[in-house]
């Protein structure tokens, strides 16, 4: 997806997949739930076409997980369109990334669960999405955690700072997982979003 995407283009693809999804889902459903079982039950010799129904839920799978990435996707190109000129594009692409994480675990939390179906399918999507959210937690925070720092931009690149346990550091660039500093030294230092919230800032100097 290109960063440069408009938020109408960015709309217009998002209702085309939408469009295509169930379009595609409903051709699917069709051909295994209706013209197999019909056009064995009239033509007995092609009985061996009903093997391919056995792939049905596989097939969904791939399709679905497909067309809701490329869903996913461009809900995030649109969310990046329409945050990039207020907040910047470091925020905006901070937001895109955060989006296509989450979305990307409930996809398959969803597809899972759609596959088993019933209560089985609520429990196993509903497991699937604990292990995705235990499995990425710590991403999810840095990623939360840069985000907010984005957002309240409590500091700007070039500022002199002490913050998270660094004296009189330079701020070089700020990001979604991590900020980066200069020491005296002239060293560069990576600290860790989740190390910055809730934790003193002291602005030594702004920068012009």
């Amino acid at each position: 997806m290109s960063e440069k995407d408009t938020i109408s283009s960015a709309l217009t693809r998002l209702v085309v997949y939408v469009i295509v999804a169930v379009i595609i889902l409903g051709i699917l459903n069709w051909i295994f739930h209706y013209f197999i079982p019909e056009t064995v039950a009239r033509y007995p010799p092609l009985r061996s076409l009903a093997m391919i129904s056995d792939f049905a839920p596989y097939i969904f799978i791939i399709v679905s997980l497909a067309i809701g990435w490329m869903i996913i996707s461009s809900i995030a190109s649109l969310l990046y369109a329409m945050s990039e000129p207020k907040y910047g594009a470091s925020t905006a692409a901070a937001i895109r990334s955060l989006v296509k994480i989450l979305g990307l675990g409930g996809l398959f939390a969803s597809v899972a669960g759609g596959v088993a179906g019933g209560a089985t399918g609520v429990a196993l999507g509903g497991f699937i999405g604990l292990v995705v959210g235990f499995a990425t937690q710590q991403v999810l925070g840095q990623a939360v955690a840069g985000l907010f720092i984005l957002l309240a931009r409590p500091f700007k690149i070039g500022d002199n700072v002490d913050i998270a346990g660094e004296s009189d550091v330079i701020i070089k660039d700020i990001g979604t997982m991590f900020t980066v500093v200069e020491r005296k030294d002239s060293n560069t230092v990576l600290i860790p979003s989740t190390m910055i919230i809730g934790q003193k800032i002291v602005i030594r100097r702004k920068s012009q």
